[in-house]
């Protein structure tokens, strides 16, 4: 059929979509047949005459320029021709395609590998690719990219089938088998001579003669596809679509995401033209990672400027700043982004659209399946087979055991769940989220608090904290979302709880130093105790913010001023416990400060009132800053001798001792150690005591001090000329991650540079 019909169809079903018909609602508010409306929107019958158009236009209810566009369309599409069904030659290229290297050289690979033999072996299997990803990911435009530059593997054809999986109701797979052997000159007396139940196997056969490249493009599940692969030959079959498409067999899989930031800057120039690109590269970055990097925004985002030539790339920028705005700008003439969204959402089964709308709902950047769960209500399990219908879609992506949402989805998702349900509804799901985060973490963070360890036995969870281990990973990987949920619930005055999560979490932060936000947990927590009017817990946050402030932003002054505070609440409330630790962290703030006098006299001081309080891990880290505040005064011998006496102690009274938090300071000393002895040039003594030191952080988990260790174990190795070594530890250090310490990260950056 002309290209002219087809643009009459595309119009029609956008103008459906727009008014949220279905086809069945559109048939009813017009009185054209449901088969009608879906012949004319596939572009299967020319289009209507004007009586037809104006029966469409009354049932969409357009406006008078809406209704001369639709008219305007169905006249430029009165016009004869005729192709097969659903199987047309390549529309024009795409100039400024960009990056999909790897995905490209393994389509380049499979090409050779499919069109090797000439004419084919029947016996031999067709190459199958399936590309998959979510909506707007490019995935039709790499897969022609890649046609084109394969074709001369495929002398015997290329052919494009549309297999419009995103409509209520595609082709059957017996019709578009039927344009393909068409489309491939088998005449019509072979067709009729065969029958339709014939033409399976006519189909295969000739496939199976010809060196072709078949691009299914848009299928909307395997049953659609599975017919439409060949028995065998030297074929190239690249399948595209919004699903992973699971239960297709031997498949080469090429799941798509989003583009690099490098690559998606050099797509938007490509668009709006490097004088206004180069103008404001900031902007340009803006956009780019305002559109999630993410194919379909950015040509979107590109198209608006190209045709708005008096814009500025920043005045974009800042439009889409606005996130409850940004779907809407992400409009150019009939490309629409939430559109594409749509199509996917509106084939969703009912429990995966409820969960995909609240899924937005999760403030951090994923979530586990648990969590999820608390969204809906669902048992884990089927909360876990929603969360695969969405990743089957294309709606959620997933990395581990962990679901993620595309920004620019989670935006829909957003609307959705404003549109579709009540505030009240979207509240209380948040609620049972929130409630179980920080019940959890209350839990997972006893594991490290002396006197609890293990849940109690009456304690139900969906996640597995069956030791001090898994509780550090679940902590870690929900970090973002029950930090949240300990925000909401002291904006709603929900003090005791927020005291009680951030006590939970006390020892666990040492093992997580460096996430970044303890000091607001903590800070929140003081502020939640002083709301209660509870001295003790006040002092005991107040302590805990200044560790942070000190620790964790090296903020020493700062951290002396709010152990004073802690001090004096201390002593309001009688406790020497607290008051001993606010000794101890004036002490070490006033080591790193270069008071080593008072830090000393601070430290003795607490390791006294540690010890009139009966708290036996207290007076552990007391005894064990006295090395520290020995060597960086200086006096590296009484270090060690200090150290020493306390690894001693450690292995005597290590059945007394909580196990982390004896580890916890074995390796510190072993670190202290190591640092000493390289203040005194004795290298393979530093060394051993570093190792040792990484080893401990390694197998404990603590990323933090194991990044430190690194830092100091590579200098002690460059300085003992162990070169190789010590270049291998600086880069074991870079590739620690997020949990590592920044400035341990940039010493070694700093490091590596230096040798080369």
């Amino acid at each position: 059929m002309a290209g002219e019909s087809a643009a009459f169809g595309a119009l029609l079903r956008e103008l459906r979509l727009a008014a949220s018909l279905t086809l069945e609602g559109l048939a009813e508010t017009s009185g054209v047949s449901v088969r009608g409306i879906g012949d004319l929107e596939r572009g299967r019958r020319a289009a209507p005459q004007r009586r037809t158009v104006a029966a469409l236009a009354d049932g969409l209810g357009l406006a008078e320029p809406g209704r001369e566009r639709l008219l305007a369309a169905a006249r430029a599409g009165r016009c004869p021709g005729y192709s097969p069904a659903g199987v047309r030659a390549f529309p024009r290229g795409i100039a400024d395609f960009v990056g999909r290297e790897r995905e490209s050289a393994r389509l380049r690979e499979l090409a050779r590998g499919a069109g090797s033999s000439v004419g084919g072996t029947p016996s031999r299997p067709p190459v199958v690719a399936a590309v998959s990803g979510p909506p707007g990911a490019g995935k039709t435009t790499l897969v022609l990219h890649a046609a084109r530059e394969l074709a001369d593997h495929f002398p015997d054809g290329q052919f494009l089938v549309d297999l419009r999986g995103m409509e209520d109701a595609p082709p059957e797979p017996a019709e578009l088998m039927l344009g393909v052997l068409k489309a491939l000159g088998v005449a019509d007396r072979d067709l009729a001579k065969a029958g339709p139940q014939g033409h399976p196997g006519l189909y295969r056969q000739v496939l199976a003669d010809r060196r072709c490249l078949l691009v299914l493009d848009n299928a909307r599940d395997e049953a659609q596809v599975r017919p439409l692969l060949p028995g065998g030959g030297a074929v190239l079959v690249l399948v595209t679509s919004r699903r992973m498409l699971t239960g297709l067999e031997s498949v080469h899989r090429l799941p798509l995401g989003e583009l690099s930031a490098d690559e998606a800057a050099v797509f938007l120039t490509g668009l709006v033209g490097a004088e206004r690109a180069g103008a404001d590269p900031a902007a340009l970055a803006e956009v780019a990672e305002r559109c999630g990097h993410l194919p379909l925004a950015l040509r979107v985002a590109g198209n608006w400027l190209a045709t708005r030539t008096g814009w500025s790339v920043r005045r974009l920028a800042d439009r889409l700043a606005l996130e409850e705005r940004r779907l809407d700008v992400l409009a150019a003439g009939d490309l629409r982004v939430s559109a594409a969204f749509d199509l996917s959402y509106r084939q969703l089964t009912p429990g995966a659209a409820r969960l995909f709308r609240r899924l937005a709902l999760v403030e951090g950047p994923d979530v586990g399946a648990a969590c999820a769960a608390r969204l809906t209500g669902q048992h884990l399990f089927d909360a876990e087979d929603t969360l695969e219908e969405l990743v089957e879609t294309g709606l959620l992506g997933m990395e581990g055991d962990r679901y993620r949402f595309h920004d620019l989805l989670r935006l829909f998702a957003r609307a959705r769940l404003a549109a579709e349900e009540s505030a009240e509804d979207s509240g209380r799901a948040r609620a049972a989220m929130h409630h179980w985060l920080l019940e959890t973490a209350v839990v997972a963070g006893r594991w490290y608090e002396p006197g609890h360890g293990a849940p109690p036995a009456a304690w139900q969870g969906d996640v597995d904290l069956s030791s001090a281990e898994s509780a550090r990973r679940w902590l870690q990987a929900e970090g973002a979302n029950w930090l949240a949920a300990l925000r909401r619930a002291a904006e709603a005055g929900e003090h005791a709880g927020v005291v009680e999560v951030a006590e939970a979490l006390h020892w666990f932060s040492d093992q997580w130093i460096y996430w970044g936000h303890w000091p607001e947990v903590f800070g929140t927590a003081a502020r939640s105790a002083q709301a209660l009017g509870d001295p003790l817990a006040e002092a005991t946050q107040l302590n805990y913010h200044a560790w942070a402030l000190l620790v964790c932003e090296g903020r020493h002054r700062d951290s002396l001023a709010r152990a004073a505070q802690a001090l004096a609440v201390a002593e309001r409330a009688g406790d020497p416990g607290q008051q001993a630790w606010a000794h101890f962290y004036t002490g070490w703030a006033l080591r790193w400060l270069g008071d080593f006098t008072s830090a000393a006299e601070h430290n003795q001081r607490a390791a006294e009132l540690f010890r009139a309080a009966g708290d036996v891990h207290g007076a552990l880290q007391a005894m064990s800053g006295q090395g520290s505040v020995l060597l960086e005064a200086g006096r590296p011998e009484e270090a060690i001798a200090a150290n020493q006496r306390m690894l001693t102690l450690l292995d005597r009274a290590q059945d007394r001792l909580e196990p982390h938090i004896a580890l916890f300071t074995r390796l510190n000393r072993h670190n202290g150690n190591g640092r000493a002895y390289a203040l005194l040039e004795r290298w393979d003594e530093a060394v051993e005591h570093l190792r040792t030191a990484v080893e401990l952080s390694h197998d404990s988990g603590n990323t933090g001090l194991e990044s430190r260790s690194l830092v100091e174990l590579g200098k002690a190795l460059r300085a003992a000329g162990r070169e190789a070594e010590a270049r291998d530890t600086f880069a074991r250090c870079l590739s620690l991650g997020a949990g590592a310490d920044p400035g341990a990260v940039t010493q070694a950056r700093e490091q590596l540079a230096r040798a080369d």
